[in-house]
């Protein structure tokens, strides 16, 4: 098993904050990925750490990436790549999914992806704000859930709360980069997502299929 407290090159960061900086899912990003070279040392490195997932840093100049959950290895994730891409300042980012693309507008980083990338999801709507705000932790059932319901239709507004509903210790997905892709997919237009606790993920069709997933980044803990 794996040494966390050996483990010193780790930033700890928040994405996809609120407009008044609370809330994001945590990402742990290894920037010495070179360090940690086994997959299965990848592994228990990201279970020990327990967030939703931990990102290690294999080329920090070419951006290339490797993403971890706790209990799984990823081709591709939003909140990963936005964070690690804020973090770097990079203009790409190289997960074994391929490679995304990168601007910054603001205080509000963006990436450009495509929705065959992200992992499958139930993306299940439901009829009101209150009823996704009901749902237990998890919902019964099996499989990846995104519950989402319109918060303002018009103006492409959305709640939504994420539910894994794998055994990795992870009951909540604060804020789900790679669901709001594929929700953006689903109904062909952009959308401004408030999900969890309060966090806020935008996103908008791109050009040749592809969709942007935007949101702020903080720092909570400098390696």
């Amino acid at each position: 098993m794996t040494d966390i407290a050996r483990v010193n090159d780790i930033d700890v960061l928040s994405v996809f904050c609120g407009a008044d900086g609370r809330h994001g899912n945590t990402l742990g990003v290894v920037r010495e990925g070179r360090d940690h070279p086994d997959r299965a040392d990848r592994q228990a490195i990201a279970a020990g750490l327990g967030y939703s997932e931990t990102v290690f840093v294999d080329d920090p100049e070419r951006g290339v990436v490797d993403i971890y959950t706790p209990g799984l290895r990823l081709p591709f994730a939003g909140h990963p790549l936005v964070g690690t891409a804020w973090l770097l300042d990079l203009e790409s980012v190289n997960p074994p999914a391929g490679e995304v693309w990168v601007r910054q507008d603001g205080e509000f980083t963006w990436i450009t992806a495509r929705p065959e990338w992200a992992p499958p999801r139930q993306l299940r709507q439901y009829g009101s704000v209150a009823e996704v705000d009901a749902l237990p932790a998890p919902p019964p059932g099996e499989g990846w859930l995104y519950a989402w319901a319109w918060q303002d239709e018009a103006a492409g507004r959305v709640r939504a709360r994420g539910f894994p509903r794998r055994d990795d210790g992870i009951v909540e997905d604060e804020a789900t980069g790679a669901a709001a892709l594929l929700l953006t997919e689903q109904l062909g237009r952009a959308l401004n997502i408030t999900q969890g606790r309060g966090s806020q993920i935008l996103t908008a069709p791109a050009p040749r299929g592809e969709i942007e997933i935007g949101g702020r980044v903080r720092l909570l803990q400098e390696r």
